[in-house]
C-alpha cells in the first residue's frame, strides 16, 4: 500500500503525488454501509469515516485492487468479476500525514447478507490511523453530523443502490460469517490507506458510471 514520493510546496504552488485507488460500498441485508473511523496522523484532531479500499499496485486494475483491499481490510474475499462495474469514477485531491495526493479512484458496490469484519490484514499504517468500524444505516448516515469521505457519501449510496443489484457477495457455498455488530455499535478495528479527503480538499471531475 505504498503512497509514492513525497510532495513538495514552492510558494503557493502545491505539487501532488499521483495515485490510483479503488473503494468499496459494502452493504448488508439491512441496508447498512460499512465504514471505518480514521484519523490523520499529522492532524490528530481530524477524524472521519470512510469506505474500505485503497491504493492500487502498478498495473493493477481497479476491480482487482478493490477485491484485494476488501480481503485485506474486512476478510471478505471476492473475485474482481464479482464486483461488477464501478458506480462512480472521480479524481480527488487531499493531504494525508503531511503529503498531498491527486487520486483517480473508482467505487464498487458489494451487497452481502451479513459479514463479520476481520481486520487481521491491516498494515502498520492502518493500525495506527484507524480507530474502529461501524455498519451505518442509510437514514442515520444522511442526518449525521459526522465527517464522511466522500463528503456526498449518502447521495452516492442512494444512487448506487437505486441503480439495481450489484454483486451478491460471497460465492454460493461460501456463507457469510456471523452478522456484524448492531447498528450504532462501533466495532473495534482499524484500516485505511491514505484515501479520505480532508477539509479544504477538492473533488475534480467526479462522474457517475
Amino acid at each position: 500500500m505504498g503512497v509514492g514520493p513525497a510532495v513538495w510546496q514552492s510558494g503557493t504552488v502545491t505539487v501532488y503525488t499521483p495515485r490510483r485507488a479503488a473503494r468499496v460500498l459494502l452493504v448488508d441485508a439491512a441496508g447498512r454501509l460499512l465504514l471505518f473511523a480514521g484519523v490523520d496522523p499529522a492532524r490528530p484532531g481530524h477524524r472521519y469515516w470512510f469506505t474500505p479500499g485503497g491504493g492500487l499496485t502498478p498495473g493493477e486494475t481497479p476491480a482487482a485492487g478493490a477485491a484485494r483491499e476488501l480481503a485485506e481490510e474486512t476478510g471478505l474475499r471476492l473475485t474482481p468479476a464479482e464486483l461488477g462495474e464501478p458506480v462512480r469514477t472521480e479524481t480527488i485531491e487531499f493531504p494525508f500525514d503531511g503529503v498531498w495526493y491527486r487520486q483517480d479512484q473508482q467505487f464498487f458496490l458489494v451487497r452481502v447478507p451479513a459479514w463479520e469484519v476481520d481486520t487481521a490484514g491491516f498494515d502498520a499504517v492502518e493500525r495506527a490511523s484507524v480507530t474502529g468500524h461501524r455498519w451505518w444505516p442509510a437514514d442515520e448516515l444522511a442526518v449525521s453530523g459526522e465527517r464522511f469521505y466522500p463528503d456526498d457519501l449518502p447521495g452516492l449510496l442512494r444512487q448506487a443502490l437505486s441503480a439495481g443489484p450489484s454483486t451478491a457477495g460471497p460465492a454460493a457455498g461460501s456463507p457469510a460469517r456471523a452478522a456484524a455488530a448492531p447498528a450504532g455499535d462501533p466495532g473495534a478495528g482499524p484500516v485505511p490507506d491514505v484515501d479520505p479527503v480532508p477539509d479544504g480538499a477538492g473533488r475534480r471531475g467526479g462522474t457517475a458510471c
